[in-house]
């Protein structure tokens, strides 16, 4: 559930269903069991600072790295890099062991896992596989095949360390390889002079998303009743589906319509499991076929704009009488879902 206000437990007083020395009580223990490392997750400053400063050390050994980075040569990136990655995960043991901080301990594991990529270069950068001018980041610029040799590592590295710490934060790098290889496995199923065949990389882009939404709810179901392992993997596997999807052309009014169709499902999917992200796309999607109607089908139409209107307020009118008897109608739909759905439903629907 969310946090509890102040404000919300003294109308709970005003309005008798709790006492004044017990609404005090109540939030002297939310006070003190905010404190304890066993609480939930609770976003607060000390959580900005830690994700900020997570995020410029991550960022600096990623996609702000320079080209002054080629001047270690080969190996001297990759020991650098090796090191960089030991020193990460020593630090990760030492929030865990000594000082019971799970957060920045998540973060230097992300941060072990995203060294990964830079050390593979410098080692291939070593053997003569790159120049000695090719910067590292042109991996998070430029499409490759050759980048598919790191993004397996990756991949490899951020299972082995997930399986051994789990925390749900070094699933951002891993969603992002995964991300970034469905764009480089194109030249590398299909050869480099195909990179920019658009029609190829749409068509891979779909089902490689796809695939990740899948897998995503596998791990959906696994974790249900613990911590998020599946919000990275939904977030780019529902953009790189999403991305694929709305690139490809339609040569019909019937082909446009079922995109809307099917953003019309994602938002539906969204509300039922509870990620947003699916309502999000599906928004945009929505939109961008509403948009076309506008300005290509009924742009010169008085109608039109009338018609969607009464839609859109019949949409509000169904939010009413959904909200009105959403407890009753929600626990017989769920009656009729296999116990694994039904709990991971529930599950969503209180964080």
């Amino acid at each position: 559930m969310g946090t509890i206000r102040r404000s919300e437990l003294d109308g709970a007083v005003r309005g008798g269903i709790l006492s004044a020395a017990q609404a005090d009580r109540l939030v002297a223990f939310l006070e003190t069991d905010a404190t304890q490392p066993s609480g939930g997750p609770r976003f607060s400053f000390v959580h900005v600072l830690y994700y900020l400063g997570g995020m410029i050390a991550i960022g600096a050994m990623s996609i702000f790295m320079t080209l002054g980075w080629n001047a270690l040569g080969g190996w001297g990136g990759f020991v650098t890099a090796l090191l960089y990655a030991v020193l990460a995960l020593a630090l990760t043991h030492w929030f865990l062991a000594r000082k019971q901080l799970e957060v920045p301990a998540g973060i230097t594991a992300t941060l072990a896992v995203v060294m990964v990529p830079l050390a593979i270069f410098g080692a291939q950068m070593a053997l003569g596989y790159w120049g000695e001018t090719k910067p590292f980041r042109d991996y998070h610029v430029f499409i490759d095949w050759r980048w598919i040799m790191m993004e397996f590592g990756t991949l490899a590295v951020g299972a082995i360390l997930l399986w051994r710490y789990r925390f749900p934060f070094m699933l951002m790098p891993v969603a992002v390889t995964l991300w970034y290889m469905s764009m480089d496995i194109v030249p590398f199923l299909f050869g480099a002079e195909r990179v920019y065949d658009w029609e190829i990389r749409k068509f891979i882009s779909l089902w490689f998303g796809l695939a990740m939404v899948l897998v995503a709810f596998w791990v959906d179901l696994r974790s249900r009743l613990s911590r998020d392992y599946a919000f990275w993997l939904y977030l780019f596997g529902v953009l790189t589906f999403w991305g694929g999807l709305s690139l490809m052309k339609s040569g019909s009014e019937l082909g446009k319509l079922g995109y809307c169709g099917i953003n019309v499902a994602m938002i539906l999917l969204g509300a039922v499991i509870g990620r947003r992200v699916f309502a999000v796309f599906g928004g945009l999607g929505v939109a961008g076929y509403l948009g076309y109607l506008s300005y290509e089908v009924f742009k010169d139409s008085m109608i039109f704009p009338l018609a969607l209107s009464l839609v859109g307020l019949a949409i509000i009118g169904l939010g009413v009488l959904w909200q009105r008897r959403e407890a009753r109608w929600s626990a017989r739909l769920r009656g009729f879902l296999p116990d694994p759905l039904r709990e991971l439903i529930e599950a969503r629907g209180v964080r």
